[in-house]
C-alpha cells in the first residue's frame, strides 16, 4: 500500500521476516537468479515468494483507503491477530471508498484481461478471480516465473491502458499487495469460494455468477474452470 494511505514502516516486520527465513523454505541459487526471494517485505507487508505455489493475491487502486478517511480505516490497523486485521481491513473495502475505476465495465475488462493474459503460458495458471470496484482478488498456481514479476506485469499493462481509457495520468494501483500462501487443498477452495463470493458478500449483485468481472461466470454445472485459449 502506498504511503499516502497505510503507515510506510511496520517495525515488527523484519523480525516476523527473519523469523520465518529460519524454519521455511529457502530459495536455491538458481532459484534467487530467476527472482525468488523467499520471504521478504516491501516496507509494510509480508510476502512469499516461490515456485510451485498457489497463492491468494489481492492488489488494490490507489485511493481505496483515502487519506481523508483515514480516521475511519487507521484504527482497524491495530488489530493484532493477522487474520482479523485483514477481515476488517477488506470489509472495509468493500465499501466502495474512492473512485473506484473498476466499476467501470470498460476499465474492469481491461484488469480481468491483464490477469488472463498469461493462462495460456507456462508460467502461472489463474484458479480464481474477481474484479472488484476498487480491488482484485486473484488465485493463481505459479510455476517457474516470481509472483512479484507476474504482479508487476498486470499493474504495469493494465494501469496504462487504464489512465488512458480514463482521460488521466498519475497512479492506478497501491504499490504493495496482499498474498496468502495456500496450504492445502481445503484451504485452496475456501479461497476460491471467499474470492467469487466477495461480489454477494458486498452486496454487488445476489449471486456469484451475476457479477460479470469474475471466474465464477467461466465456471460449468460441474464447477470447473473454462478459459478460452
Amino acid at each position: 500500500m502506498d504511503e499516502t494511505s497505510l503507515p510506510p514502516t511496520n517495525p515488527g516486520l523484519l523480525q516476523l521476516i527473519r523469523q520465518k527465513r529460519e524454519w521455511h523454505w529457502k530459495p536455491s541459487v538458481a532459484e534467487r537468479k530467476a527472482g525468488f526471494r523467499g520471504w521478504h517485505q516491501r516496507g509494510y507487508l509480508p510476502h512469499f515468494d516461490a515456485p510451485n505455489v498457489t497463492q491468494l493475491i489481492t492488489f488494490l487502486l490507489h485511493d481505496s483507503f483515502p487519506p481523508r478517511r483515514r480516521a475511519e480505516w487507521e484504527p482497524l490497523l491495530s488489530e493484532a491477530d493477522h487474520s482479523e486485521r485483514r477481515r476488517k481491513l477488506e470489509t472495509w473495502l468493500d465499501r466502495g471508498c474512492g473512485e473506484c475505476w473498476l466499476r467501470e465495465p470498460a476499465i474492469a475488462a481491461i484488469v480481468e484481461n491483464a490477469i488472463l493474459a498469461g493462462a495460456a503460458s507456462t508460467h502461472y495458471q489463474p484458479l480464481a478471480w474477481v474484479v472488484m470496484p476498487n480491488h482484485v482478488h486473484v488465485v493463481i498456481h505459479i510455476t517457474d516465473v516470481p509472483m512479484t514479476k507476474i504482479i508487476k506485469t498486470w499493474k504495469g499493462s493494465s494501469a496504462t491502458t487504464a489512465n488512458r481509457r480514463l482521460l488521466r495520468a498519475g497512479s492506478f494501483w497501491q504499490e504493495d499487495y496482499y498474498d496468502t500462501l495456500i496450504r492445502d487443498e481445503s484451504h485452496l477452495q475456501k479461497a476460491v469460494r471467499y474470492v467469487e463470493a466477495n461480489p454477494v458478500k458486498a452486496n454487488l449483485v445476489k449471486t456469484s455468477q451475476d457479477w460479470a468481472w469474475s471466474s465464477a461466470r467461466n465456471r460449468d454445472e460441474f464447477g470447473r474452470l473454462q478459459l478460452e485459449h
